[in-house]
């Protein structure tokens, strides 16, 4: 990633043992986790359906970006810090340059079209049925991978071998074929679409989301209340208990998509301010030696850049997992772990499996409507409220059998 070399004639000094071990053995690690966590997310979204909902495409599309970066930018800096020299070979650098900078625009695009896919599904509730699907999402991705793609093949011009001569060395570097002077006008117009806009653009969106989350009532949902209303219309010889119990389970119902929203909200939000704060040494850095005569290039400092930058990388990952019990849950599933878990628990009772089968009724049931609207990544978070409310299903049953008719007509 990090092209910019000293072309000056003098004494060349290799990097120090200390550097060489510390940004080997860093680089390596932070990539080699990233590469793992990446490798687990775009897994269990395609290996999941229920995980299939136009926000994890997204995710999956950054995913796959920041495997590229890692892969394309980050091993081959440490073994370029291990040798104190480019090792790739000339197709090496035209290939991995463009691989890398691919991977940073794409990464940036993702983030900018998840963010206007939450603004539109919590702002405009209403459009988000036909904007805010699974077959445009997957539209969307395929049109910013192809312009990128596009958009990154000039890069293949602009990278070329430098050999580069010292007193007492000949110094072989992945650098740039034109001048510094031409490649300014490149570098400010790539600066400005793949980072000052799209953060510009995020802050916006997450103000007016924020607005709408936290500071007043959450839109109804369309999708949500039609089925509510053919409830009440099939339901209508309910007593007035049963109308009252519904009404509260619905209620709860409505209060669990809105923390859902708020979470899932939460998680892209710290994703997109982790992607600003990363990449601001690196993009500072460049900007500045853009007006410098001899260029900032201290070792350890450059270090500390690309560190961040791989970091960016390699911990959103973390962000789902932390954030979101629904990746959660299928990290562990991934790993072998929910099996062993599943078995080292006790019986629970009637009511925790009535509560298990009316939740995975639930899940299937969504999960075919996905395609029409399928808006947010959905979290188990009401796992005490249904089974209370299947508790007091049951205790119904035995006086009012009409009654326990009813609830499990309504869940199947």
């Amino acid at each position: 990633m990090e092209n910019s070399t000293g072309q000056t004639l003098g004494v060349w000094t290799d990097s120090s043992v200390q550097y060489k071990v510390v940004s080997t053995a860093l680089l390596l690690l932070i990539c080699s986790a990233g590469v793992v966590g990446n490798a687990m997310v775009v897994l269990v979204v395609l290996t999941t359906k229920h995980m299939r909902t136009p926000t994890n495409c997204y995710l999956v599309s950054l995913a796959a970006a920041d495997l590229m970066v890692l892969t394309a930018a980050g091993l081959p800096t440490a073994a370029d810090g291990a040798f104190g020299s480019w090792v790739f070979g000339r197709s090496g650098c035209l290939c991995i340059t463009y691989l890398q900078y691919l991977g940073i625009n794409a990464s940036s695009c993702s983030i900018t079209a998840f963010t206007i896919e939450r603004y539109i599904a919590i702002c405009h509730p209403i459009k988000a049925q036909f904007l805010c699907t699974l077959s445009r999402a997957k539209k969307i991705i395929a049109l910013v991978w192809t312009l990128t793609c596009a958009y990154c093949v000039m890069w293949f011009y602009l990278a070329d071998l430098q050999v580069l001569v010292y007193d007492n060395a000949r110094v072989t570097a992945c650098g740039y074929r034109v001048s510094r002077k031409l490649y300014l006008p490149v570098y400010f117009f790539d600066f400005g679409v793949f980072f000052v806009v799209p953060l510009l653009l995020s802050a916006v969106l997450y103000g007016l989301i924020g607005r709408i989350l936290f500071l007043n009532p959450l839109p109804a949902d369309p999708k949500e209340r039609r089925p509510l209303q053919r409830q009440r219309h099939n339901n209508n010889n309910d007593d007035d208990e049963h109308e009252g119990k519904r009404s509260c389970r619905d209620s709860r119902h409505s209060s669990s998509t809105a923390a859902s929203r708020r979470q899932v909200t939460k998680m892209l939000a710290v994703v997109v301010i982790l992607f600003g704060a990363l990449w601001m040494p690196y993009r500072t850095l460049v900007v500045v030696n853009s007006f410098l005569d001899r260029p900032y290039l201290n070792s350890w400092f450059l270090l500390f850049c690309r560190v961040c930058v791989y970091l960016n990388s390699a911990v959103n990952p973390l962000i789902y997992n932390a954030m979101s019990q629904k990746f959660r849950a299928a990290f562990l599933k991934i790993c072998r772990c929910g099996r062993r878990r599943r078995s080292d628990k006790p019986a629970a009772g009637p009511y925790y499996s009535a509560a298990l089968s009316y939740s995975a009724v639930k899940d299937s049931s969504a999960v075919d409507s996905v395609e029409h609207f399928a808006t947010d990544v959905e979290e188990v978070t009401v796992a005490d409220g249904l089974l209370e409310e299947h508790e007091a299903v049951f205790a119904g049953a035995s006086s009012s059998p009409s009654y326990g008719r009813v609830d499990f007509k309504m869940a199947a």
